[in-house]
């Protein structure tokens, strides 16, 4: 199932909590396509704590506790990082991470936690969601299979890779531009990852966002810029994205375009998804100034100019998933929705 999706199935299930109807559940997937993201931006979203557990890491008395003598009965010293009302609120998200990773011994401490929500004494608070993640056999990482009784105490969700999805998480956080722009122009690279020949460092939506911060820290150093991408998305994607980032000089100038003194597109393919992520990110940094209609405007006029409508259509719904609903308000829009008329949009 694609993030976005996923994203409104853990917020109902995260609100679910609070209404007292509430099912765990279990992400799969492979490493580095943003699993534990996801999870993270519910507390985002809803201004709530995430505690995260790596199971992978624990022994079971780390997750049930240390026995400990009162008077002549034995008690347990509930663990300090589960939720507690007084420490951490009445509402948030526990997450169980790298839950394929743990011993079984882990596993089955974890039964009663997941289903009952509770151990021995000790019960997580009405308004906490339970949520887990973990990489699948076949990803080559430390995996045990899921025990039947611990997976039925789930609902199970495996996170499809989806471009527009994290084409739309990317502009949100700032990703340079010109990731995003050969993305589009290469999607086949935001996940390559064959467990039979093992890479080390492969292409995945984690791994690009490495590739990100190199860019910010090399970008002046052109002799290691190379090497630093490679190191985060592998030997080939490197090569790929530095010759993409090299041919960017040949890119009309985008303040012409805003300016509306460029009327033609590039022939290059690459050029052209260039420009349209570069431009759908002048939109976005201009969304709040008193400029953002003349921007949204231009942009909306280049977006006809491209041979390809489909490439015309592609800028615009990254635009209208970038800026919101502000861009129907631009007269600029429906004169390019006449333009493509015979194009069908689709989100």
């Amino acid at each position: 199932m694609r993030p976005a999706h996923l994203s409104t199935i853990l917020d109902k299930e995260y609100l679910g909590a609070k209404q007292g109807h509430h099912t765990p559940v279990m992400l799969w997937g492979p490493p580095g396509i943003g699993k534990s993201d996801i999870i993270n931006q519910i507390g985002t979203r809803n201004d709530v704590p995430v505690i995260d557990i790596r199971l992978s890491q624990m022994e079971p008395s780390d997750l049930r506790g240390i026995p400990f003598r009162n008077d002549n009965l034995v008690e347990w010293a509930t663990p300090a990082m589960l939720p507690n009302v007084e420490r951490h609120g009445e509402t948030g998200v526990l997450f169980l991470d790298e839950i394929t990773s743990a011993v079984p011994s882990v596993s089955a401490a974890a039964y009663q936690l997941i289903l009952d929500r509770r151990l021995g004494e000790y019960e997580v608070p009405k308004g906490w969601a339970i949520f887990a993640a973990g990489n699948r056999q076949g990803d080559r990482g430390v995996s045990y299979t899921m025990p039947a009784p611990l997976a039925n105490r789930f609902a199970h969700f495996e996170v499809a890779i989806n471009l527009d999805d994290w084409v739309s998480w990317a502009y949100q956080n700032n990703i340079d531009e010109r990731i995003i722009g050969f993305l589009r122009f290469r999607p086949e690279l935001l996940f390559d990852f064959d467990p039979a020949h093992n890479p080390v460092a492969f292409p995945s939506p984690r791994s690009w966002e490495f590739a990100h911060r190199a860019l910010i820290k090399f970008q002046d150093l052109p002799n290691l810029l190379l090497g630093t991408l490679q190191a985060c998305v592998g030997p080939s994607a490197g090569i790929e994205l530095k010759a993409f980032i090299d041919s960017l000089d040949q890119m009309p100038d985008l303040d012409a375009i805003l300016r509306g003194e460029v009327s033609t597109a590039p022939k290059e393919i690459d050029l052209q998804y260039a420009i349209a992520a570069a431009l759908v990110g002048r939109a976005i940094r201009a969304k709040d100034s008193d400029q953002s209609g003349r921007i949204t405007g231009k942009i909306l006029d280049y977006a006809k100019v491209f041979q390809a409508k489909e490439m015309g259509v592609m800028l615009v719904s990254d635009l209208l998933r970038a800026i919101g609903d502000d861009i129907f308000a631009v007269p600029e829009f429906n004169q390019w929705a006449e333009s493509i008329g015979d194009i069908m949009l689709y989100d």
